[in-house]
């Protein structure tokens, strides 16, 4: 065998669902992920994990505790493993040089210390967390400088391209497995016994190896490059609402050409989620580094444009509520960024929350699986306002979508939810305040059936003529 024990730091999106998957395909091999949160470690133990994503539970109830651990005890996973993911969270800095743009790599570091500190035999370090351009020479400095003697290191890197919602169908049918090593005969060496415990199901040709800092860009480069699709759609929304075309048939018409594709072209309310965002910051930071402010200024656009779609849907909902929203009742259905997951970072609902708040909006908000601690955390957080207490009185969280739309004058939907499109609209348009608006930010619902309702319906990248016309008609050209 050549590894027989595997271990993860990190017990988050990554590294939960990804060594899940390897206990699942690799049964002769141990793998046990570990973290310092004993709550979380418990959740992972637990009948509810501490993360949703469709297919998870039943590869860790069929691998827990057969293969498959999750532990506190990092210091007896790292002597007993072969391999160690290094899969722990690289948020964007909040502070110091490189503030809101460079990623912070307190918790790499921290990790590299520990194995160093810990480490009594050879190991295979895989960084699995996106990271900057030559994160792997940062975490190799640190190993070598703390280096006991017989003890060898090997650094690669294998970036996760997991999409949330998808995440186990994204790892058990991979496009493609990326590994970057050292040109060395060690580093090849190394490679090759990652890829092996992949080869237990994934095609060898779907294997692909590069140098080390060609696959730590490889993932900011994904991530940019499917951000800009979705940023360059929105920007076309807006161009769609002035003139009267519909982007959803733009995208289809242009999807069709092969050398683009269909994919990443839904216009929406905005993009969200944990590395979208995080990742062109990063990018930019490194353009800004090598002394390449056109190219840097090229990928701030991207988050500008997500940012200017975001902002636009939200002032939106307020001039159509007769410019005022003030102790108004408005229903949010969704509050994750995106369906069939309960993360809630960088989610546009965020906005569309704080900017109502702003105007004096009371708010009703449903998400099938996001926790109502987490949407109350999100809404108070500092960045976001200044008053959490007069927040928590203007939000009240529901565990029916029917309760949150009870009494209100507007729906307004931030996530594509599955649900969202057969719950009973007569019914909820009996129950609201006259005259009934509904703002599909996702464009998941039957417009035209809800106009024949009595909704005045508005929705991203289309104007609708009906009910007097669309309110987009009145803003100044």
């Amino acid at each position: 065998m050549v590894i027989s024990n595997v271990c993860c730091i990190g017990a988050g999106y990554v590294g939960g669902p990804t060594c899940s998957v390897i206990a699942l395909k690799c049964p002769n091999i141990k793998v046990t992920v570990v973290d310092k949160s004993a709550d979380r470690i418990a959740q992972w133990n637990s009948d509810k994990l501490p993360i949703y994503e469709p297919g998870l539970d039943e590869v860790v109830k069929k691998c827990r505790n057969v293969n498959l651990f999750f532990s506190t005890d990092i210091e007896q996973a790292i002597k007993e493993s072969d391999l160690i993911f290094i899969s722990v969270n690289t948020p964007t800095k909040t502070f110091g040089n490189g503030k809101g743009r460079a990623a912070d790599l307190k918790y790499v570091e921290s990790a590299a210390r520990m194995i160093a500190e810990i480490a009594q035999s050879n190991k295979i370090v895989v960084e699995k967390s996106t990271v900057p351009v030559k994160a792997a020479e940062s975490i190799m400095q640190i190993l070598k400088a703390n280096q006991k003697h017989n003890v060898r290191y090997d650094i690669l890197s294998n970036p996760e391209f997991l999409a949330e919602g998808t995440a186990i169908n994204d790892l058990l049918y991979a496009d493609r497995i990326l590994i970057g090593g050292e040109d060395t005969t060690d580093g090849h060496k190394a490679v090759e016994k990652l890829g092996w415990i992949y080869q237990h199901w994934i095609p060898k040709e779907n294997i692909i190896t590069t140098n080390t800092w060609s696959s730590e860009l490889s993932k900011l480069a994904a991530n940019a490059f499917l951000a800009q699709r979705i940023s360059s759609i929105n920007s076309l929304s807006a161009v769609c609402e002035s003139t009267g075309a519909d982007v959803s048939e733009v995208a289809k018409a242009i999807g069709l050409d092969s050398r683009i594709g269909s994919k990443f072209l839904q216009a929406s309310v905005g993009f969200g989620g944990s590395c979208f965002q995080k990742d062109i910051l990063n990018l930019v930071y490194i353009c800004e580094g090598l002394n390449l402010p056109e190219v840097a200024a090229y990928w701030q656009q991207v988050i500008d444009m997500n940012e200017y779609q975001k902002t636009r849907f939200s002032q939106n909902i307020i001039e159509c509520l007769f410019n005022t929203v003030s102790d108004k009742r408005i229903s949010i259905l969704g509050f994750a960024f995106k369906k069939n997951t309960g993360d809630t970072r960088e989610t546009p609902a965020i906005t569309v929350c704080k900017t109502l708040l702003e105007e004096g909006a009371q708010l009703d908000i449903y998400d099938p699986k996001v926790e109502p601690e987490q949407i109350i955390d999100d809404l108070t957080h500092p960045f976001v306002t200044e008053s959490p207490e007069c927040v928590k009185k203007s939000v009240q969280i529901h565990n029916d979508p029917y309760s949150a739309v009870q009494g209100t004058h507007a729906i307004v939907v931030c996530t594509e939810w599955d649900e969202f499109v057969d719950l009973d609209f007569n019914r909820i348009y009996q129950s609201m305040m006259k005259p009934s608006y509904i703002f599909d930010g996702r464009k998941i619902l039957d417009h035209v059936k809800l106009e024949n309702i009595g909704f005045h319906v508005q929705t991203i990248g289309k104007r609708l003529q009906k009910n007097g016309g669309s309110f987009w008609d009145k803003i100044p050209q």
